[in-house]
């Protein structure tokens, strides 16, 4: 690598050098390295004595996790600092095309720019580099095209920049460190000479990059990115073309818990945990969240049902009752699509106030977004079960099921829906007759208690707007049910649309 002295700068600022992140990750002496003597020699005038060399800083082969071939890449820091100076770019291609050609999952490990151009290459090379030049192009439609193709894995394990960060965001699962780890399109001096002073955490941490959706999940340590890694991929095929693997169970699919009949309050103003039905409901264990800190509105991860991998999708009353606002909208496209394109299918817990409102809901382009979900779920043709849990309103409610196949949905007795909340709602839809009134607060009384009367999911289950109101006990048994009768509709594949980053 890049010598011992830039190997203990490596230990020093907390960080795993390359060859020790790869041993860390894979099975044990499973690794395969190709183009393990690949760098730039520097020879004596007779060409027959090599007086220096300097190795590509990027190491790369085929290696298994967990018994299962898979393709690893990864950034050597102690070589220039991860810099394009030093890189061979054979050597981030050929990964992709391997992965990709081969139907094996990739994983990247990137720190520095990634392989993209630096500065200093103008005097290396003796011209400036054209973006997308003859022979010039960066690999990222190789990594867009790997999207649709295979599970990809990226984690950002110090400061990532330029090219590095674009291909850290172009995969399907991203991890940073939060302590050693930055992400930015250009790192603290490009941004200073623009006027902007930001330390590279201010710039590019994980409390920035995660809310922002730019990086899936933050960890503490570099041990736990790889055991996330490996986790989630036990819920992906190897490819598309290959089905989602089953796994033992060991949970009792008739299996009731009785919290669950009392766990949302009959209040409607007040909250409940989604995270507690969702752990009540799933096999045991079996829930692995993903971008937990972006989109809060929307809890999304993969789960186990009788063994079965599927894809979770939840309402989350903690944060803004649900309703879907632009990052949480973003957040259901790219989770239906990652479903779509591997297979999974989608089980939706069901809360949702509709769309986000308010002048931050507006400006921050809300109902394009919303819309681009809500065309994401239409799309979507794997198979889909719904449990209303509680809120089903406006647009967004609607969609809470693609209207293209035949779903299973079932609600709780807390279900609760409409075009519109009667909260607020009454008030606009009745304002001339409570105006006209002579006791106005006691109309608007009289006639909220009429409709309350009316909204019962009951009265909506007799006019077969709703398939069957269930006990919430029995929601683990019915969803294990809908695990294996799906299991056999799921079909290997390319997705007509395949998820893009």
């Amino acid at each position: 690598m890049g010598g011992p002295e830039r190997i203990k700068r490596q230990h020093d600022a907390g960080k795993l050098t390359v060859r020790e992140r790869i041993d860390r990750l894979i099975d044990p002496n499973s690794f395969l390295e190709l183009g393990s003597i690949a760098g730039k020699a520097t020879y004596d005038p007779s060409f027959k004595v090599m007086t220096d060399f300097m190795p590509a800083n990027g190491v790369f082969g085929r290696a298994t996790i967990d018994g299962r071939p898979v393709v690893v890449f990864g950034d050597d820091f102690t070589v220039r600092g991860g810099s394009a100076d030093a890189s061979i770019k054979g050597k981030y291609q050929m990964p992709e095309h391997m992965a990709g050609e081969y139907r094996l999952p990739l994983i990247r490990m990137i720190e520095g720019s990634g392989g993209g151009g630096s500065v200093k290459t103008i005097e290396t090379t003796g011209h400036a580099n054209l973006p997308g030049g003859v022979g010039q192009s960066s690999g990222l439609w190789l990594c867009a095209l790997n999207m649709g193709r295979v599970p990809v894995v990226a984690l950002g394990l110090g400061s990532v920049a330029g090219l590095g960060a674009a291909r850290l965001a172009a995969s399907h699962y991203s991890l940073m460190v939060k302590d050693t780890s930055a992400i930015f399109v250009a790192g603290p001096p490009v941004v200073e000479r623009l006027g902007e002073t930001r330390t590279r955490m201010q710039l590019g941490g994980h409390e920035v990059q995660v809310e922002a959706g730019t990086i899936d999940d933050a960890v503490d340590t570099e041990e736990e990115a790889f055991e996330r890694t490996r986790r989630f991929l036990s819920y992906l095929p190897s490819s598309v073309w290959e089905l989602p693997p089953r796994a033992p169970n060991t949970d009792p699919v008739d299996r009731r818990d009785d919290h669950l009949i009392s766990i949302v309050p009959k209040d409607k103003k007040q909250a409940y945990s989604m995270r507690r039905i969702i752990d009540s409901l799933m096999d045991k264990a079996s829930f692995f969240e993903m971008s937990r800190g972006f989109g809060r509105q929307i809890i999304t991860g993969f789960a186990r049902l009788d063994g079965w991998p599927v894809a979770v999708l939840a309402g989350d009353p903690l944060f803004g009752g649900g309703a879907w606002g632009a990052a949480a909208s973003r957040k259901i496209t790219r989770f239906i699509d990652l479903a779509q394109t591997f297979h999974l299918p989608i089980i939706h817990l069901v809360d949702c106030f509709g769309f986000a409102v308010g002048l931050h809901a507006e400006s921050t382009g809300t109902m394009r977004a919303a819309v681009a979900a809500i065309s994401a779920v239409h799309q979507s043709t794997v198979p889909w079960c719904a449990i209303i849990i509680r809120n089903v309103f406006g647009v967004g409610g609607g969609a809470h099921v693609p209207h293209t196949q035949q779903t299973i949905r079932y609600s709780w007795p807390s279900g609760s829906w409409g075009s519109l909340p009667l909260e607020g709602g009454v008030e606009a839809a009745y304002r001339a007759e409570i105006a006209a009134a002579a006791d106005p607060a006691a109309k608007l009384a009289e006639i909220d208690e009429r409709l309350q009367k009316m909204r019962s999911p009951f009265r909506s289950a007799e006019a077969f707007l709703i398939e069957e109101i269930i006990d919430p006990r029995d929601t683990r048994p019915l969803l294990c049910e809908f695990a294996n009768m799906a299991a056999p509709l799921r079909t290997p594949g390319q997705s007509f649309f395949t998820m893009r980053p």
